[in-house]
């Protein structure tokens, strides 16, 4: 007795109708917003209430209104909901990067006219109101070496107050230590100034000049590194937070001293994140003005001696010269301020590479 068996092959169930759902077209967000553009412009030209900048905002708000109406009718109220918060997220990005990118293409576009080895070679000594000439390089050295003391002396302190409260600190001791430094990250630039000034200008300098008070770069330093420091704390104490708790147990389960697993283990591991904190810090204390006004007195000539005379920088230099009532003084200021921020980018770019290159990475 033979039984014969046939096989069918059997098709998957169709979706139910229900579950097909309907998308809005590639071309329907591009055509709301032109459309919304239009209507917006054509509401504020009309009534005359406003300019481009109007526009744009009620614009976005008629965009974000037909997107939700549209997606609402085609795909429903869920999907309506995605794309809206979709472009509101959307339109916070390009809300953050439109002022960054004006910024940048500002100081290309006037930075770049005295953009010479005449402004790199040459200092504002001599220089009247109608020369054209005139640099900027007594002020390039003066933030060099203002930032640079400022960070031998902020560095080490950062580093090892940070690791005080992470590694060993307890009780109220740290407690009071995180709130000064708390407290710090607040002050004002002029108040680190005039904290300078009563100290070491008024106080110490004189004991180093026949009695009379002395401005410096070094004086400078001393006040940028008072602004550095809180930043430089903060940022490693953090970045020593994230560093996971198995690495140091497996380096003293290995007989490694703490004092080297700090060294060899938690360092290198948290490295980059406290390169970003210096940088942030330098680049903070690169751009302040009145520290250095206040206690180095600024310059037109070039002092390569940071503990004697007076001594500019660039933040100080792109100061006068906006206040200069030279016609050649502005385009000195905008090649100055293009400067700053590039040195501080090649200066990040920099100790970002350095960062890299650090053991656990290897």
């Amino acid at each position: 007795m033979s039984t014969t068996v046939t096989s069918h092959r059997t098709r998957p169930p169709a979706q139910p109708e229900t579950l097909r759902t309907r998308r809005l077209p590639g071309y329907a967000a591009p055509a709301i917003a032109v459309a919304a553009l239009a209507l917006a412009a054509a509401i504020v030209y009309g009534a005359g209430i406003g300019g481009p900048v109007l526009v744009i905002v009620l614009g976005a708000l008629l965009y974000l209104a037909g997107l939700f109406a549209a997606a609402n009718a085609v795909e429903g109220r869920r999907a309506a909901r995605n794309r809206t918060w979709s472009a509101l997220i959307h339109s916070a990005f390009v809300l953050a990067v439109v002022p960054l990118v004006s910024v940048v293409w500002t100081l290309l576009s006037k930075g770049v006219q005295r953009l010479d080895a005449d402004f790199f070679l040459t200092s504002m000594n001599n220089i009247g109101a109608r020369d054209p000439n005139g640099g900027a390089y007594h002020a390039i050295i003066g933030t060099l070496e203002q930032v640079g003391i400022a960070v031998l002396i902020t560095v080490p302190l950062g580093l090892l107050c940070a690791i005080y409260i992470v590694e060993y600190g307890r009780g109220k001791f740290a407690f009071a230590i995180r709130f000064f430094v708390d407290v710090m990250t607040g002050i004002p630039s002029i108040v680190s100034g005039l904290f300078v000034l009563a100290f070491w200008v008024l106080i110490v300098s004189p004991w180093f000049n026949d009695g009379r008070p002395s401005f410096s770069g070094f004086a400078a330093a001393l006040a940028l590194a008072v602004l550095m420091l809180p930043t430089i704390v903060r940022s490693t104490e953090e970045m020593l937070r994230l560093v996971p708790a198995p690495l140091r147990e497996g380096a003293y389960a290995l007989g490694v001293p703490k004092w080297k697993t700090i060294l060899r283990v938690v360092l290198p591991t948290a490295l980059p994140g406290i390169v970003t904190g210096v940088m942030l810090s330098i680049a903070r204390a690169a751009g302040e003005t009145a520290p250095v006004l206040l206690i180095a007195g600024g310059g037109a000539a070039i002092n390569f001696n940071p503990f004697e005379n007076n001594q500019s920088s660039l933040s100080l230099y792109v100061y006068q010269q906006a206040g200069n009532a030279s016609k050649y003084a502005p385009e000195r200021a905008w090649t100055a301020a293009l400067t700053l921020v590039a040195l501080v980018l090649i200066l990040t770019i920099a100790a970002k590479l350095l960062a890299r290159r650090n053991r656990l990475s290897r």
